[in-house]
């Protein structure tokens, strides 16, 4: 065998073994997780398994979704706030993590300090909505309506706690009404009671209201939103009507536990605005009525420090207790 054809052989080997270390690096890769602490189909879940694709698809890494749900969330919240910290396990964090730090006593967990977080990944305004049946066409006439006959009106709810109560709640601490809570569980039960008028009230989340509201079975008198939605541009916002400090957007975003490294944290951050902000997901997100908000690290821990503040000063001020 000459030089050339053992030089030719040696390139041969060299390659060969640089293709065995890269395939079995890809397959020893450690997939991310992502923690849903609710069942599939709803807007968290959908969120989540959208992000986990493009992820993947950035990193060339696999990206799973685990739904761990149970407790109102607690359950998903304690298994992702009890991973290592290498960034190969994330929570998708919503409005009910912000709320659950004022309403859960004993959480096994620190609400505050147990994750770092990585982004706001999207949000959608709410929206004051009522049976057409009520005789009140703006807000100005609903409230003249709950002051008439306090606690007559009923507002519902998918259950103590959840956005859509604490959102009535904002309500009647603002405008100083009355008008009695009617827990449901879930969204599905409430808004079927809404439409038939067993409620007549319902603070929601655009994306899960706006079907029924185009379709004419609610009506929609107020954005709580600090602008006006997209998909409902007829509707005022809660400053248009001359009130102030009625806004709220139900989010989603992620986070790793804490003592997740900086630099961890930084190129997911990329790496998931980056995949919010295709056209791709910007085309899925409109659909269902959610804005990208893709913000850095620094803005997203700023909006869930006010978010536990805020919600925890209303539960404290209406004495609601968790069920």
């Amino acid at each position: 065998m000459n030089v050339r054809q053992r030089v030719l052989n040696l390139l041969i080997s060299f390659l060969m073994l640089l293709m065995l270390n890269a395939s079995a690096s890809a397959q020893g890769a450690k997939a991310i997780t992502i923690i849903v602490p609710y069942a599939t189909g709803g807007a968290t879940d959908i969120v989540a398994r959208m992000v986990a694709q493009q992820l993947g698809a950035r990193l060339g890494t696999p990206v799973i979704v685990e739904n761990r749900q149970g407790g109102g969330g607690v359950v998903g919240w304690n298994s992702a706030a009890r991973a290592n910290p290498d960034g190969n396990t994330l929570l998708a964090m919503e409005m009910s993590y912000s709320i659950s730090a004022g309403l859960t006593p004993n959480l096994p967990y620190d609400p505050k300090t147990a994750f770092v977080p990585i982004n706001t990944a999207v949000s959608v305004g709410h929206v004051l909505v009522i049976n057409p049946s009520v005789p009140a066409k703006n807000i100005k006439e609903l409230i003249a309506l709950a002051k008439a006959e306090p606690g007559k009106l009923n507002f519902g709810s998918g259950g103590t706690g959840t956005n859509t109560h604490l959102g009535s709640e904002l309500l009647k601490a603002k405008l100083g009404i009355s008008m009695t809570h009617v827990p449901y569980r879930g969204a599905g039960a409430v808004l079927a009671d809404l439409m038939a008028g067993q409620v007549q009230v319902l603070v929601s989340a655009v994306s899960t209201a706006l079907p029924l509201v185009q379709g004419g079975k609610l009506r929609a008198l107020m954005m709580m939103s600090d602008k006006r939605s997209d998909m409902l541009p007829e509707v005022p916002t809660a400053a248009e009507e001359g009130f102030s400090g009625l806004e709220m957007n139900y989010w989603v975003g992620f986070a790793a536990p804490k003592g997740t490294p900086p630099d961890i944290i930084n190129k997911l951050n990329h790496e998931i605005n980056a995949g919010l902000l295709t056209p791709e997901s910007l085309k899925r997100l409109s659909e269902m009525a959610f804005v990208p908000v893709a913000n850095t690290p620094a803005q997203a821990a700023q909006l869930l420090d006010s978010e536990i503040a805020r919600w925890s000063a209303l539960i404290k001020q209406q004495d609601i207790k968790a069920e």
